[in-house]
């Protein structure tokens, strides 16, 4: 540890700034300007120079591209419509679930839907958490629940907890596409303004 630590700091800016400085101060030493002071004259250059080397500045950590999350995610949502396939759900949570699932296939359907999610980390992450968290995690649960109800009739049907959190996903992954939708809009109507505007001139 001690000697990798010796080593990046013999190739850092402060060593090779201050070495650059304490040979000026050699310079001056050879044709008699350092005097008997010398070494203090090269030592306090060596350390100016050192201090006033520009600082390290480490490699940003190589996270992944938003188009690679996608790619990870799609395979991600491939495994979770094979779960969910093996699922028996009652209808009215089967059909908000269809609909919330043909939806997210739309948005991870590779073209320019996703190079426009590419663009926006948070779209990203909303799709990712719906995909990796909140859906399995809501069938997961009304699976166990379920079973426990058959024991002990009489509670909340789980189902209603279903529709509803199905229902909030849905609404989640509508309003995202919406605003990729907009955002498209607005686009368009930029280069028409632009186009006219060309027009006029």
């Amino acid at each position: 540890m001690a000697t990798s630590r010796f080593l990046r700091y013999v190739e850092s800016r402060k060593n090779l700034t201050g070495g650059a400085a304490g040979l000026a101060g050699l310079a001056l030493t050879f044709t008699g300007l350092a005097g008997a002071y010398w070494p203090v004259v090269v030592a306090g250059l060596y350390g100016a120079g050192a201090l006033l080397a520009p600082p390290e500045r480490p490699d940003a950590p190589p996270f992944t591209d938003p188009s690679e999350q996608l790619d990870e995610l799609r395979g991600d949502f491939e495994q979770l419509m094979a779960y969910l396939g093996e699922v028996d759900l009652p209808p009215a949570a089967a059909g908000r679930l269809a609909e919330l699932t043909e939806t997210l296939a739309a948005l991870l359907e590779p073209g320019w839907v996703t190079d426009a999610l590419a663009v926006d980390p948070e779209a990203v992450h909303t799709l990712s958490r719906a995909v990796r968290q909140d859906i399995p995690e809501s069938v997961d649960t009304f699976v166990r629940t379920r079973w426990w109800t058959r024991l002990q009739p009489g509670t909340e049907p789980p189902e209603r907890h279903l529709e509803r959190q199905l229902t909030v996903l849905h609404d989640e992954a509508h309003a995202l596409a919406t605003a990729l939708r907009e955002a498209e809009s607005r686009r368009q109507e930029t280069h028409t303004r632009y186009l006219e505007d060309r027009g006029k001139h």
